[in-house]
């Protein structure tokens, strides 16, 4: 040892600070100055004071693993571990699993609320529309065919002149039969002014059957014109599909040009559109005036399958924004909508089971049945006329593509 230390008075102040351990702290117990005197240096321990550290008046300041042990050494000696930082704590690997954990539960939010609105719509529909329909596949390997109607019943407390809002006395203005399931998805719409026979009343405008008879009615009148056999009914409620589109974030189609006032027009109590030729971003209630829109004053060519023409882009439109981010953020409300948009004989999980197969069956290209005469009804109403060869090639089209 030098001599220049051996000589150091022990009261003169020392060049460096000592940092001792728990160990040693009691080996030299006998050595410590009193507690009035200040010490030469700081103590820093390994965990926090305990009531007698506190009473000699310890410092408590730790320093995270200030001694550069690995994390097993300091394990072997009873120390603390070493904190982590932010960089330790969040890894790329922990990241994705919170991800992957937020989606999952989102999902199953979603699914939820879905079972539970299905639930809330079941028996909507009369018994004798349940029984007029018959039995068919699962639609995910199998392949059923579906006919949706939209009646031209209001919602209540419509300010739209002359609404009807009941649903006894409707007819139904839109008749679309939707072949879907097992990779398929086509679509073929009837006119509402096409004439069929419905059974107990003749010949007549084929949207009739629904108001003589309802549902079920409407469903063995279009079974006697086509041929088929219809295994689910859809039936569109006016009233939530604008909310259904807004939950989805709106559907883009494009369009003609289009002037529509539908009743009057917004400012009687009726809804107005109007658009230049180009896509356009449609919220619920622009989509559901466009799918009534029928006179045209921007395009006197327009007609009754112009617009049908327009439900199928509609349709399409739906379907192709179900999987967009803008939907997966605003799921669970689509969920919980989207079975209050439709009466349906359908279950949760086959109108669950509907919307997948309708994403796997892709776009369906629009076919609408094109009526090759016209004839005056009795009653004096001007009516369209489908052969039975026009009516063939279009189910065929409908079932084999």
């Amino acid at each position: 040892m030098p001599e220049d230390s051996r000589n150091r008075a022990p009261s003169e102040d020392r060049p460096y600070k000592v940092y001792r351990s728990e160990s040693s702290a009691s080996a030299d117990s006998q050595q410590r100055p009193p507690d009035s005197q200040e010490r030469p240096y700081k103590v820093y321990r390994s965990a926090p004071r305990g009531l007698r550290s506190r009473l000699r008046g310890e410092d408590d300041t730790i320093v995270p693993g200030g001694d550069g042990l690995e994390p097993g050494r300091r394990r072997e000696r009873g120390l603390p571990r070493k904190p982590k930082t932010w960089r330790e704590r969040f890894t790329w690997r922990r990241v994705l699993a919170y991800l992957g954990i937020a989606v999952v539960a989102w999902l199953l939010l979603s699914f939820v609320l879905f079972m539970i609105s299905a639930q809330e719509q079941s028996g909507s529909l009369p018994n004798s529309a349940l029984t007029a329909l018959s039995p068919g596949p699962n639609m995910i390997t199998g392949t059923d065919t579906v006919l949706v109607l939209g009646t031209d019943q209001r919602p209540k407390g419509s300010k739209e002149p002359g609404a009807n809002t009941n649903d006894k006395g409707s007819r139904s203005d839109t008749i679309m039969l939707w072949r879907i399931g097992g990779g398929t998805s086509r679509r073929l719409s009837i006119p509402r002014d096409t004439v069929a026979s419905i059974p107990g009343y003749g010949s007549t405008k084929i949207n009739a059957a629904y108001a003589y008879g309802g549902p079920a009615l409407a469903i063995k009148t279009i079974e006697n014109f086509t041929g088929l056999k219809i295994n689910h009914l859809i039936i569109v409620n006016l009233a939530n599909f604008p909310k259904f589109i807004d939950a989805i974030g709106g559907i883009d189609v494009k369009t003609g040009r289009i002037c529509s006032n539908i009743s009057g027009g917004v400012h009687n109590g009726g809804f107005t559109l109007y658009l230049s030729p180009g896509v356009h971003h449609l919220d619920g209630t622009q989509a559901l005036t466009l799918a009534r829109t029928r006179e045209n004053a921007c395009n006197a060519a327009s007609t009754d399958l112009t617009r049908e023409g327009y439900q199928q882009q509609i349709l399409n439109a739906i379907k192709s924004k179900l999987l967009s981010p803008v939907t997966f953020f605003n799921l669970p409300w689509a969920s919980w909508y989207a079975p209050q948009a439709v009466r349906t004989d359908m279950g949760s999980f086959t109108l669950l089971s509907l919307f997948i197969a309708s994403e796997l069956g892709g776009s369906a290209p629009t076919q609408i049945l094109k009526p090759t005469g016209a004839e005056t009804l009795p009653d004096g109403e001007s009516a369209l006329v489908a052969s039975p060869s026009d009516v063939h090639r279009a189910v065929a089209k409908l079932m084999g593509g």
